[in-house]
């Protein structure tokens, strides 16, 4: 079992282990060491979202990496996908994220990625973490790194992601509610759509270290919709706190998820010639519609577990360029090396502009078949190894008979198991849902 590293990085509440100065220092040493490589002068971008703790956090980088002998570059405020592309464009040798996500500001993480701008793998994740456990070994005085910020890493970014798009694409005329979630992008995301040609209105562009995804952003997007029907906009555009997933709203105020965005773009590009591997890459947990919407266009849904690393790994060994999940992470791998709500929401606009059609028709490309998803808490042990809960798991296959999907996985992050059932009978999805439900709690109260 890893101490440190979870599912996407190093993750927790600030101020309590593993997101402490102590420990953000300590792995500033440890990931620096890790490094070293060659004879060059080793270098680090650092970038963070709008948390209140990302000053203690990147500080405390900082004195780390210095300490082993790496320069730190610090970017600031900045969407996780630009530190992607910032390490890799910037020749780095490693490249930070401060941030937790779409969670609230208490808590904070520390993501990683290599200089290819691609997240770690788990070989490299776990030698850092033997490397924690251990003495530092620490530069001569005159080879202790140097510390400077750069002011025009937003700009980098924001040319970058207006270059995803072909010259001929301006997106005048169209009024977009972009709601940045007092996040990351609070200021490059509404600069990219307005420099080409949209008129935006901006919400959650007002960061004070306390309010990132405070009722705002992809999570929570009644403000969102709200703004989108009274302002008459074409359409909403939701990112969560740094930038690496976008939800939708059309111009009715109802949500676009990530399965439909897929759905649009891998068709869209198919017809166009771009797409390539024969299909799209998404999680076990995408909707069976999207499925049988990419059978019918003569493509095909390559399913992962969740996670956007775990389709990254088979977009890049499968040779994808289109992927994601329903909750709204896009990974376009012409174009960026994760997830980046801001360069696919520019996909979208530009299927907008060249259909000139509405935003609900356009968005709607099938019809979602029933989905339910519950979790159970439960307070330890393993209940999926329960005989009695595997017995309610095979009726529940049995009951939906290859007409639907059943789901059953620990979350990665929290005590819970997630139980998903889906099937064209809205009324037994419920059904087999609650009965494997049933057979967890019952087995986690006794």
């Amino acid at each position: 079992m890893r101490k440190f590293f979870g599912t996407d990085g190093i993750r927790g509440l600030t101020n309590r282990a593993p997101i402490t100065a102590e420990v953000a220092m300590r792995v500033g040493m440890a990931a620096g060491a890790h490094f070293l490589r060659g004879a060059h002068k080793h270098r680090v971008v650092i970038g963070k979202d709008t948390r209140l703790s990302g000053y203690m956090l990147e500080n405390a980088l900082v004195a780390g990496f210095t300490s082993v002998g790496m320069d730190v570059v610090q970017v600031g405020p900045m969407p996780t996908p630009a530190v992607a592309m910032l390490t890799s464009s910037m020749r780095a040798d490693l490249g930070v994220m401060l941030s937790a996500s779409h969670n609230p500001y208490h808590d904070n993480g520390i993501k990683l990625f290599g200089p290819d701008g691609y997240k770690l793998s788990d070989e490299d994740e776990a030698q850092i973490e033997a490397l924690l456990e251990r003495e530092p070994m620490l530069a001569a005085p005159a080879q202790i790194g140097r510390a400077k910020r750069i002011e025009d890493a937003r700009g980098r970014y924001i040319h970058a992601v207006k270059q995803s798009l072909p010259q001929s694409v301006r997106l005048d005329g169209l009024k977009i509610v972009l709601d940045c979630a007092n996040g990351a992008a609070y200021n490059s995301a509404p600069t990219v759509f307005w420099e080409l040609g949209a008129d935006v209105i901006a919400i959650g562009i007002e960061p004070n270290g306390t309010n990132i995804n405070d009722r705002c952003g992809s999570t929570a997007p009644a403000l969102l919709q709200e703004t989108v029907v009274a302002s008459g906009a074409d359409i909403g555009i939701a990112l969560d706190g740094d930038a690496d997933r976008l939800i939708i709203v059309d111009e009715a105020g109802a949500i676009v998820d990530g399965d439909q965005i897929m759905a649009l773009i891998g068709a869209s590009w198919a017809r166009q010639g771009r797409l390539k591997g024969g299909g799209v890459v998404a999680t076990v947990m995408s909707n069976l519609g999207l499925e049988r919407f990419l059978e019918g266009e003569g493509l095909r849904l390559e399913r992962t577990k969740v996670g956007d690393r775990h389709v990254l790994e088979r977009m890049r060994t499968g040779g994808f360029n289109v992927g994601g999940e329903q909750s709204g992470h896009m990974i376009l791998s012409d174009h960026a090396t994760t997830g980046d709500g801001t360069l696919a929401a520019l996909q979208v606009l530009a299927e907008l502009v060249r259909a000139g059609r509405p935003a609900s028709e356009l968005l709607h490309q099938f019809d979602a078949v029933p989905q339910l998803l519950k979790n159970v808490r439960f307070a330890g042990g393993k209940p999926l190894d329960s005989a009695s809960v595997r017995t309610a798991i095979a009726d529940g296959e049995a009951a939906l008979n290859g007409r639907g999907r059943l789901v059953i996985r620990a979350s990665g992050t929290e005590p819970l198991i997630r139980v998903m059932a889906e099937g064209d009978d809205a009324g037994q999805v419920e059904h087999v849902v609650d009965m494997i439900c049933d057979a967890v709690r019952a087995v986690t109260e006794n």
